[in-house]
């Protein structure tokens, strides 16, 4: 079915579409994903390079948006990726918020949770160390 608006398309949830980008790259295993940049998508992109979830990240500022390259990273003998998965929480729809005291715990502190607080985007280790909540965005194990 045609786009009425000029071919562009109508994006409610650029998050989970970063988030469906990246999982169906791991499915088919690809070395390279490139995702439409925003800064909240650069933010989490380096967030998954710190704690180790991807290989590098190239931020590439053409067109009027730019975009994301991001390099996947792969256990060479067994070709696992390092994220087993990537959970959309807080939808459009539905947001989800949590105070300092009731931040998420995944897989017992092995996997991390990424809010967006009033003083940018964390992980959940960081935002109860320095005791401020925010809305959950996704999990990632």
């Amino acid at each position: 079915m045609p786009d009425q608006f000029n071919g562009k398309k109508n994006m409610t949830d650029p998050i989970a579409d970063y988030l469906t980008r990246l999982r169906n790259a791991i499915k088919a295993q690809h070395r390279v994903v490139e995702v439409p940049a925003s800064n909240l998508k650069k933010e989490i992109t380096k967030i998954l390079f710190d704690k180790g979830y991807i290989l590098n990240f190239k931020f590439v500022d053409e067109g009027p948006q730019g975009t994301i390259k991001v390099a996947l990273k792969y256990d060479p003998v067994n070709k696992v990726n390092a994220i087993k998965k990537l959970q959309r929480v807080s939808r459009p729809g539905l947001r989800r918020y949590a105070g300092h005291k009731d931040l998420p715990r995944v897989l017992n502190g092995l996997g991390i949770a990424i809010l967006s607080t009033s003083q940018g985007v964390m992980t959940d280790k960081e935002a109860r160390d320095l005791n401020i909540g925010g809305e959950v965005l996704c999990y990632i194990y």
